[in-house]
Order: structure tokens, then sequence, then C-alpha cells
């Protein structure tokens, strides 16, 4: 769990192997004080398992799914048939393709459940934090005024940087 005392967003992957890249949505989150769990849980290899933990999220407070895999990455869009939350898909580069793979399972949902899929890896992780932190702060007028300190501030530096 993070800064906040009530996870509000799940961060799930396939493998403890994804943590490495995945971890960087916890932190990201943190930075906005925005609490998160994370769990390894697979598609194939643990389908009860995560079939209940993403059915009973809504009912612990959870309003967010971050699911990030490589591979076959069918992780996304199982948590999606199993929620109405919001699932936001991150392919992780596992594999000889380098992550195309994941994408590619990842963006090609079928019309009526959907998956929110971003960038491959750890760009992807990041923006699915703050894309996260977007969301929640449709609702929450002090995560909106932190992520325009946030945007501001990403202007300021890189409106310094000099080219010698």
């Amino acid at each position: 769990m993070s800064s906040n005392d009530k996870p509000l967003v799940a961060i799930l992957m396939g493998s403890k192997s994804d943590w490495e890249t995945m971890r960087q949505a916890g932190e990201t989150l943190a930075k906005f004080g925005v609490g998160s769990e994370s769990r390894v849980l697979s598609a194939h290899r643990s389908p009860d398992a995560l079939v209940e933990y993403v059915r009973s999220a809504e009912g612990r407070g959870i309003e967010i799914l971050i699911a990030g895999a490589g591979g076959a990455a069918h992780l996304a869009g199982a948590v999606a048939a199993n929620t109405t939350l919001p699932v936001l898909g991150v392919p992780i580069d596992s594999s000889a393709l380098k992550g195309l793979d994941a994408l590619l399972a990842t963006v090609q949902m079928p019309a009526g459940v959907p998956v929110a899929t971003f960038a491959i890896g750890k760009a992807g992780v990041i923006n699915a934090a703050l894309q996260s932190v977007a969301i929640l702060a449709v609702s929450r007028p002090d995560l909106r005024e932190k992520l325009k300190a946030y945007r501001r501030d990403q202007a300021t530096r890189i409106l310094a940087e000099k080219l010698e």
C-alpha cells in the first residue's frame, strides 16, 4: 500500500518479473497521495484468484485497476471482463517481440469490454498512474490541483533546458 491508508487504485501484474516496471505506478500514485495496492495475479495461472480479487475490488473501495502483463498479455482483458471499474492496460516488454505482442493483445479488446491501453513499459506505467490521478481528480479538487501543479512543474523543467 502507498501513502493513503485506503487504496483507490489496484496495480496488477501477471508475474513477479513485471514488478520492476509496474512499481513505477505505485511510486507515481504515492507522489499525489493516492493509495494503491499491488498484486501478482495471472489470467492463465491463477484465474479463479484473479476473478475473486477483481470482483471484490469495488466493495473494498478500489476505483481503478491498472493491469500490466507481457507475453500473451490477457490480464487487462480478463480484469475488464469481471468489473465495470476503469481498467488501464500496460503492455510489458518481457518477450522476444519486445512488448509488441503484449501491446496488440491489450489494445485489441472486443467492443463492450473496454481497456484503456498505454505505451509499452515504464512510460506506459507512469502514464497509467497519471491517468488514474486524472480520473480520480474529476471528483477530488485537491488531486486536480496537484495534477495542475505537476503539469506546471513539467513545463518549467522543459523550458529551463538549454542546448549549449
